[in-house]
């Protein structure tokens, strides 16, 4: 909609990942630099793990984008919480294998006979496993065994896993010892710094045709704040910036501009922001980017702390009731009892009397 008023080719803040506009920084840079030296070494794991939208899907299909499909067969899945036999049938179907029968037993023949064959052709495959921390313990531990799958001494098959923070607690379980020894790098993606976060911007707008001072040097300081330097949050948020000025035919940005956008979003039932992220409209159009102080991000555990803590709550209110309710009965009981042996001893005496 707004792509002819800025001239621009393309929307540079889509939310779908786009290997041509792959933005490099330094962490983004040293992951990919992992999963191409792990793909150099041709076997163990790589390990890459991040918050949502930091960018892992986007890195898994750059790396995707620059393989030689005569050398490397390489297929990506996105996983739920799979169980080992579900894995294997998943494997075998991005690797477009046919079965005879489903089980276990069929699978693993399946995929052994495949890398084999790739082997005597100089090949080798890749599997990509993204959304990696859905995965349970066994699952995972599957994937350790399938890189057992060697001929001459070298493997068949090498794995990199793609996933959440959540990843990380998973494999430092006491039971992931054996897959721990396999993984040959690992690399951690955080959020983009505020310099980051002006030069991808920039480089979107650039990339899709546009002019390269769209907004004020102070725009980015707020969108970093807000958007906490997630690259999915800034591309949400960008996007709205760029309609918002189509609508209100606004040339370049200013922060009020963006904070307008924000006071926007924050409004609406899906993007309601935790109050830590509300911006400041700057005193001046032109204040500087270190002038707006960046507040610290929210416990991502806070939430499921609180609801924890209200249900241990409410489980012990509970038991407080039934403790009570349990009490009322028994003292009934006791009273039943102590009238029925009252009633007792009044005939006995009555029948002494007679």
């Amino acid at each position: 909609m707004y792509e002819a008023y800025y001239g621009l080719k393309d929307r540079p803040f889509q939310l779908t990942p786009n290997p041509q506009w792959f933005f490099a920084s330094k962490l983004h840079k040293r992951a990919l630099a992992y999963l191409q030296y792990g793909l150099s070494q041709g076997e163990g794991f790589i390990v890459i793990t991040g918050d949502v939208g930091t960018g892992k899907t986007t890195i898994a299909n750059q790396l995707l984008a620059k393989l030689d499909p005569h050398q490397i067969i390489a297929r990506q899945i996105v996983t739920s919480k799979l169980n080992p036999d579900d894995l294997l049938r998943m494997i075998c179907s991005v690797f477009q294998l046919q079965v005879k029968e489903h089980n276990k037993a069929t699978y693993l023949e399946a995929i052994s006979a495949y890398l084999q064959a790739l082997a005597q052709q100089k090949k080798r495959a890749l599997l990509l496993v993204d959304e990696a921390q859905n995965l349970p313990l066994e699952s995972i531990e599957e994937l350790r065994m399938l890189s057992n799958f060697q001929l001459a001494g070298k493997p068949l098959l090498q794995s990199f896993l793609l996933g959440q923070n959540e990843l990380n607690a998973v494999i430092q379980s006491p039971h992931m010892e054996q897959f721990r020894q396999r993984i040959i790098a690992s690399s951690n993606l955080s959020a983009l710094s505020v310099e980051d976060c002006q030069a991808y911007i920039e480089y979107r707008i650039q990339a899709a045709g546009g002019p390269a001072a769209l907004l004020d040097n102070a725009c980015f300081a707020m969108i970093h704040q807000f958007s906490s330097g997630i690259p999915r949050k800034i591309n949400n948020l960008m996007d709205r910036v760029l309609l918002y000025g189509f609508l209100e035919e606004i040339k370049t940005f200013t922060p009020h501009d963006v904070q307008q956008v924000i006071q926007e979003i924050s409004g609406e039932v899906a993007n309601h922001t935790p109050v830590n992220n509300q911006v400041p409209v700057p005193a001046a159009q032109h204040v500087e980017a270190s002038a707006i102080a960046e507040q610290p991000a929210a416990n991502p555990y806070h939430a499921m702390l609180t609801e924890l803590s209200g249900l241990l709550d409410n489980s012990l209110q509970h038991k407080i009731r039934m403790a009570q309710q349990l009490d009322e009965l028994l003292t009934q009981q006791q009273q039943q009892v102590l009238k029925q042996n009252q009633h007792l001893n009044q005939d006995d005496t009555d029948n002494k009397s007679s």
